[in-house]
């Protein structure tokens, strides 16, 4: 789907019956624009980049502080880093400036409506819509887990939505941001995309747009951006995720390890923003599951993605392909931009956990469909955990 501003991107530009992707993407006007602010690291925040990051750069023929000043924007096929164990991400401090982030779009995924599966047996009908509601100010008061993803690709600037979540290596003090895999990485046809941070709490006072134009970066994040240190996705929407025609969707998930980009306070994500969501995986089937509430900033028409929005339905069931696990499905009129966004429902304890993430949903808003977070999901989110249960 899509994110801040309506232009239309090449995805966003299709058919009105299409389904796309929840994110967002540039237009080809803002492609490479250069931060406005200085892209250096101050030495005296501490900020340290790990030597093993340093020698995967260095594996590509990357400079470090050539890929701080713009060597970042070299999308050749040979520096686009591809694999898992590729992902680099050195902070470059002010990069996402409140310009960059306001003016940040929509990486699509488009998918036609005669490609969802005939599998009567696992789709339901298709959910009426349920018309999303503004999250009431102060965001953090009422959504304090929610936020942004902000990232680069080779046509610019894009944004997702995103979740804090538990770490079970770290209780009450994580740094785990969950979001969709087309967020953090291309799929089939690409790689990693760079320079990915979230913004919790995003606009938390729900500024007019055009108040936005003047706002102070504390203003726009007031909790702070936080870097991704490491990010896992599922091999399968590494292998098989596409821009069109919905082809890794149930696998489109992603846990982003975060840390702060002015150095280190002391205190975690959680700690910072007072609050984090356990992850529920293998959720119940559909029919016992009341209702699902997916959070999200979308930002094609009616919207613009600088707002916080909520849909709440009872969830049912999307198959995309009979051989790949069925996705959840609910009634919602946000657009894209709200891609990654978290799903809540009630955990196997009674408490609100996150069930589900966006994926897709139609070009024409109506719905959206979220995968189901099995063993894969888990995996990832288990391997991610331990690699700084140490630290």
């Amino acid at each position: 789907m899509r994110s801040i501003r309506p232009l239309l991107t090449a995805a966003s530009a299709v058919a009105a019956l299409t389904l796309t992707v929840t994110s967002c993407g540039p237009s080809e006007e803002n492609a490479g624009d250069k931060p406005s602010a200085p892209a250096s690291l101050n030495p005296a925040e501490k900020i340290k980049i790990p030597e093993d990051l340093k020698d995967r750069l260095k594996e590509h023929g990357i400079d470090l502080d050539k890929w701080r000043n713009g060597e970042w924007k070299n999308w050749d096929r040979d520096k686009w880093l591809r694999e898992a164990k590729d992902f680099v991400n050195p902070i470059i401090e002010d990069l996402w400036n409140p310009d960059r982030m306001r003016e940040a779009e929509r990486p699509d995924k488009p998918v036609e409506e005669e490609d969802i599966s005939g599998d009567k047996g696992v789709t339901d009908p298709a959910p009426d819509p349920v018309r999303a509601k503004a999250v009431d100010a102060k965001y953090h008061d009422n959504a304090p887990e929610s936020g942004k993803v902000f990232f680069d690709g080779p046509e610019g600037s894009m944004v997702c939505s995103a979740t804090v979540v538990k770490d079970p290596a770290h209780p009450g003090k994580s740094n785990m941001v969950w979001t969709a895999g087309h967020c953090v990485h291309k799929g089939k046809k690409g790689g990693w995309y760079r320079n990915i941070a979230f913004v919790p709490s995003y606009n938390d006072s729900a500024l007019a747009t055009s108040a936005l134009e003047k706002a102070t970066r504390e203003q726009i994040a007031p909790y702070g951006v936080w870097w991704a240190e490491w990010v896992k996705t599922s091999d399968q929407w590494i292998a098989e995720g596409a821009s069109t025609g919905g082809a890794g969707a149930p696998y489109d998930f992603a846990v982003i390890k975060v840390t702060p980009e002015k150095g280190s306070s002391g205190k975690s994500l959680e700690e910072t923003v007072g609050s984090a969501l356990p992850v529920e995986f293998n959720a119940p089937a559909v029919p016992k599951i009341a209702s699902l509430t997916a959070t999200g900033y979308p930002a094609a028409a009616p919207f613009d993605g600088q707002k916080m929005f909520q849909c709440q339905d009872k969830p049912g069931r999307l198959s995309l392909k009979a051989n790949q696990p069925t996705m959840y499905r609910i009634g919602c009129t946000m657009t894209g931009g709200s891609s990654g966004g978290g799903w809540v429902g009630k955990g196997g304890d009674g408490k609100p956990a996150l069930v589900s993430n966006t994926s897709i949903g139609p070009a024409s808003a109506g719905w959206l469909a979220g995968p189901r977070l099995g063993p894969e999901a888990k995996g990832i989110f288990d391997e991610v955990s331990k690699k700084y249960a140490g630290q």
